[in-house]
């Protein structure tokens, strides 16, 4: 069966590193942990880190995370669904709004838990994903503040998850204008401006990130190592944190070029091949991941000389052109993967999920 594994001393030195990164600048941080899919062994060893608070978006995975750590603070980091407002309350601390009707039903199930519910109020920055309109921002907090068993804490923003808007300088800026609008008018502190996600991050390097953003919600640079902002890695950091083992199942010299009339493929497409490849072969392996499990464009190979050239729903078939490293059946290739590689693979039951942990030092200086 092919499987995935976490590398523990590599997520420790990603996680000792940014929380350095952070703390020197009075930056508090929470790890998103929805792409582990409520996978129970790896949210114990995130939970091992020194984390204090952390984000997820489904209530299942928080209500996990409570039962193993009932001491960390949770954030519920979508707007909650009308039905889930009594797992909301009972298992995130605090959650992101938007809409006054679903903070009224919090507000009235906090009563009911003997609960004050805290929230972050989304704003919208251009995304056009999660947030209220900026021109509504001072009614909306001014109904909020009047709720009897609401807290609001923060005052936040989603950026680049949907169409790529990045959070430059000026976005985040407007942010922190809001924040203190908000203060000065209400007499009210906002402890949370939550303008920070992995995509923010390399504004700390160049020096662009404003001073008020002070909350910064992380998933993908700790796990993947990723500076998302430049679409690029952190050379400080460890990119193979998740990687996918794939057992060889057939290998065989066959054509570079399929013959037969041409259809169309499981997906719905007629591939094209370049007609200088006809008559030539190579080896070619199938492994025992597919489509099911993954998308090959979140998926490379450790091994430079070999490519993946298609696959199906449960194999994957691996170009290993003239074999010279002598492949053969029941060999493990090693991938390395993307955030959605990682995020696929985690949620598919057909894949193992395992841990590794091996006794290397790595390098956290930044």
């Amino acid at each position: 069966m092919a499987y995935i594994s976490l590398d523990t001393v590599k997520l420790k030195a990603n996680f000792d590193y940014l929380d350095k990164l952070f703390k020197k600048r009075n930056i508090q941080w929470s790890v998103v942990t929805k792409l582990l899919c409520r996978n129970k062994n790896y949210i114990q060893e995130v939970l091992q880190l020194k984390i204090n608070q952390v984000c997820d978006s489904r209530v299942s995975n928080l209500k996990l995370i409570k039962n193993i750590r009932p001491d960390i603070e949770t954030i519920y980091i979508k707007p909650p669904a009308k039905h889930s407002v009594k797992g909301v309350v009972q298992y995130a601390d605090i959650s992101m709004n938007t809409e006054l009707d679903t903070l009224h039903l919090l507000s009235l199930e906090a009563q009911k838990q003997g609960k004050v519910h805290k929230v972050i109020i989304m704003i919208e920055l251009g995304e056009l994903r999660e947030g209220i309109m900026r021109d509504n921002v001072i009614e909306f907090y001014e109904k909020v503040f009047r709720m009897d068993h609401i807290d609001v804490v923060g005052i936040g923003a989603n950026l680049s998850c949907l169409y790529g808007i990045l959070p430059n300088q000026d976005k985040l800026i407007q942010l922190c204008l809001y924040q203190q609008l908000i203060e000065t008018k209400f007499n009210k502190k906002i402890k949370y401006v939550s303008g920070g996600s992995s995509v923010t991050i390399p504004l700390i390097f160049k020096r662009l990130l404003p001073a008020g953003i002070n909350h910064f919600r992380v998933g993908e640079t700790l796990f993947c190592g990723t500076d998302v902002y430049n679409d690029t890695s952190l050379p400080q950091m460890r990119t193979d944190v998740f990687v996918l083992f794939s057992e060889i199942i057939e290998l065989i010299e066959k054509p570079q070029v399929p013959t037969g009339e041409f259809g169309t493929n499981l997906e719905g497409e007629t591939p094209t091949f370049d007609n200088s490849l006809q008559g030539k072969t190579s080896y070619r392996a199938l492994i025992d991941v597919g489509l099911l499990d993954i998308d090959i464009k979140h998926l490379t190979p450790a091994d430079k000389d070999i490519s993946i050239v298609g696959g199906s729903s449960d194999m994957l078939v691996v170009d290993l052109g003239d074999n010279p490293k002598k492949y053969k059946v029941g060999d493990v290739l090693e991938f390395k993967l993307d955030y959605m590689g990682i995020l696929r693979l985690l949620n598919s039951k057909y894949i193992d999920k395992r841990i590794r942990s091996q006794k290397t030092s790595y390098n956290t200086e930044f």
